[in-house]
């Protein structure tokens, strides 16, 4: 019976035909999962995630999933959490699971847990994280490339004051944007004051306009290290102290979430390469010595809250 279910395995087409209605009459279904004890290709995919109401991992959570399953390969989320034992619990699992390869889109996880994952024998991918880990994969984007281009924005835009909404507590990414684009807008001989709030939300985007508007040397512009921040942020702007946007503060945002796009925000923003990092996941996977480090560029979408 094995040998009707298995690609390529030498059947007779009479015997075929007779097997497969009488696995239809019993309602069988082959166990990918015993098959994957043996081979490595049909064993899942572990995907570990925090905050996965947020847009942004909906969206790649999507394209992720969408891309592993045209390539044949089956994918376990697991919600990691925000403590330290919830990131604990989340890579037993995968080795629990016996996945063929974890792909970390979260902060939470520390090194240490990492590396029993690669311990086991999985191939690691790491997405927009900094660890110096050997034997791992890394798929990371062009943030300088990006801080760079909405320094210039803003420059060409006359500004000369620019606040950095973002989160106390950082992950690498967010603390890359934040380094890179005060940097560049040093250079650019732009004044700016970096905000931190709880987290990266749209009420925290509405409470950092509240504070920084309080100040006699409130800012021209924003660059929120989100756009769920920009969202909030352009809302308390216009709604509660009825600003002009950009005439009287420019907004700038990251990720490209479909909100961004949406009438009321026409949020301009730089675009996560979410189809990109999905078709390089899947490649990753798929390729015997692929490369150790991809790098993917962040498109500037210009919509209608920069000068």
């Amino acid at each position: 019976m094995s040998r009707t279910f298995t690609d390529g395995a030498s059947v007779a087409p009479e015997t075929r035909a007779r097997v497969i209605k009488a696995a239809e009459a019993l309602n069988y279904h082959v166990n990918h999962l015993a098959r994957g004890l043996s081979k490595e290709e049909s064993r899942p995919v572990c995907i570990l995630v925090s905050t996965l109401r947020k847009p942004y991992h909906a969206v790649l959570l999507d394209l992720i999933t969408t891309a592993l399953q045209k390539a044949g390969r089956i994918a376990i989320v697991i919600n990691v959490g925000a403590s330290a034992d919830d990131a604990d619990q989340a890579l037993i699992q995968t080795m629990n699971y016996r996945a063929a390869a974890t792909i970390v889109l979260s902060g939470s996880p520390p090194a240490r847990l990492v590396e029993r994952c690669i311990g086991t024998g999985q191939k690691v991918i790491l997405v927009n994280r900094g660890d110096d880990l050997p034997d791992v994969y890394h798929l990371r984007i062009d943030y300088a490339r990006a801080m760079e281009q909405a320094a210039q924005l803003f420059h060409k835009g006359g500004h000369k004051n620019i606040a950095i909404v973002t989160r106390a507590e950082r992950s690498h990414s967010l603390a890359e944007r934040e380094l890179l684009l005060q940097n560049a807008l040093i250079e650019h001989r732009i004044k700016v004051n970096v905000w931190r709030g709880a987290s990266t939300t749209y009420e925290t985007g509405q409470a950092a306009v509240r504070d920084l508007f309080l100040s006699r040397n409130a800012p021209d512009g924003l660059f929120c290290i989100n756009d769920l921040l920009a969202c909030g942020a352009m809302d308390a702007l216009t709604r509660e102290l009825g600003c002009q946007v950009p005439a009287d503060v420019a907004v700038l945002g990251f990720d490209d979430i479909p909100q961004a796009s949406w009438q009321a925000y026409r949020l301009s923003t730089f675009a996560q390469p979410y189809s990109g990092i999905a078709s390089t996941l899947a490649e990753l996977l798929s390729t015997d010595e692929p490369e150790r480090i991809c790098t993917l560029h962040a498109e500037l979408k210009l919509r209608g809250t920069h000068r």
